[in-house]
This record gives structure tokens, sequence and C-alpha cells, in this order.
């Protein structure tokens, strides 16, 4: 699916001899900012802008997520403007590449689409900003100083998002699920007791006791006998002792 052209980023329009107070970067010398879109005309309207702001200055540009990994390792921007929506690689996962690389840039997603998943996806991905589109051009400016001191960038739309995944209720417990039986068994799992010794200790059959493990490990989600036993230390089901 195409994202639309950013109307406010594509027609800036001020020039930099008329703009006063200029400023750099943290250090001194101009943030240096990577453009990641699939779209040549966003690009082209992103780089306008930005070389319209006498403390940005555009590092590079690239195509899709592959492309922008290898271009931040060469170019070491201090902030991407990563698209979400790119052909092989997309955002979310070249942010992701881009936290794994240990690279220092700071990623502000800048997509058309603020639904649930992307947000949260790009957040934990690593992103620092979340923004629309059809943000102003001072927000968009701000966003990026901001991010190259480290500091959150996000739409309202996508705070929005966000307070409704964290605020959401949690998901009810598998635990409550467990019988009494099912405890029993559990806890004796807990201690590393096999099929045979919790059989004998609860005056069951082994075959019994396989079948309890069996819905035991399905209820909490598991694969084996060592993970229900660090759910249940973890979730205070059981002791060692």
């Amino acid at each position: 699916m195409s994202e639309a052209v950013p109307t406010d980023v594509s027609s800036a329009s001020a020039s930099a001899s008329a703009r006063t107070g200029a400023r750099t970067g943290p250090t001194g010398v101009p943030i240096r900012v990577m453009i990641v879109d699939d779209h040549a005309i966003v690009r082209e309207g992103l780089r306008t802008l930005l070389s319209e702001e006498p403390d940005l200055e555009v590092a590079g540009e690239a195509t899709d997520g592959a492309e922008a990994v290898a271009a931040a390792t060469a170019l070491h921007p201090d902030v991407v403007l990563m698209d979400l929506v790119m052909p092989e690689v997309d955002g979310i996962e070249a942010t992701r590449r881009l936290r794994d690389a240990g690279l220092p840039c700071r990623v502000i997603v800048l997509t058309s689409f603020a639904d649930d998943r992307r947000v949260r996806d790009a957040l934990q991905a690593g992103a620092i900003g979340y923004l629309l589109k059809d943000v102003l051009r001072p927000e968009l400016v701000q966003a990026i100083r901001s991010a190259s001191q480290g500091l959150p960038a996000l739409h309202p739309v996508a705070q929005q998002h966000l307070i409704r995944h964290v605020a959401a209720p949690p998901a009810p417990s598998l635990v409550e699920d467990l019988t009494e039986r099912e405890h029993e068994v559990l806890r004796l799992i807990t201690r590393g007791q096999n099929n045979r010794d919790i059989a004998r200790a609860l005056h069951l059959t082994e075959g019994t006791v396989k079948g309890y493990v069996s819905i035991i490990l399905g209820k909490l989600g598991v694969d084996d006998r060592t993970q229900a036993a660090l759910y249940a230390l973890k979730h205070g089901l059981a002791t060692l002792e």
C-alpha cells in the first residue's frame, strides 16, 4: 500500500536566508539527518525542507530498509526519518536492525499509518519518535532536534494509541485455568520430580501424571517442564523447598 505524500513537508517554501536565530546540534555542528522512503517525491520534499534549516543537514537517503541500514552504517547520521511501508525490508525491521547493530542514530518514524500495532511495534523496535505525514513543518523540525538529544517525539494520534495499549486491562492469568490437582502436579514438577515420583506422591498412575503434565504445559503456553517450573517460580505458584 502506498503512503500519502506529506503535503506540509513537500511544500516547504521559506528560504534559509530569511531565517534568524540559526542553531546547530548538541555538538555545535548541524544535525545529520538521513531520509528513508521508497517514494522519490517524498524524499525530495523532505530534502528541500531540511536544507532550509541551518542546523539540519541531509546526510543521505535510502529507498528501503536494507539500504537504510547499510547507509546508516556508512554515513553515521544523527537522526533517521523512517518510512514504515516499504518493499523488501520495512521500516520496523530496519529500525530493529539499526538498534541491534548498536548504531547511535535516533529513528523517527514518519508514516501515514498509526494503528495500535504499528505504533507499538515501532517503539519496541527502538524508534524514539512516531509522526504522521500530515505533521506541520515546525513540529517535524522540532522533533528532529529533540530526537538528536535523545528526547521522544510522538504525534498526538500515536500517543493515544500508546496510552490505550498501556491502559488496557491485563489478560486473565493462565494460572486461573489450572485445577487444584494440576497445581499439585506443577508444584512437584518445580521441585524436580519426575512422573514416577509425582505418581507415587499423589497416588496416581504414571499415565495419569503424564496427561496432567501435557495439560499444564498447554495451559501455561510453555514447551517443556523446565519452562513450566520457571513460570511457577516467577508467579509464586511453587518453591524449590
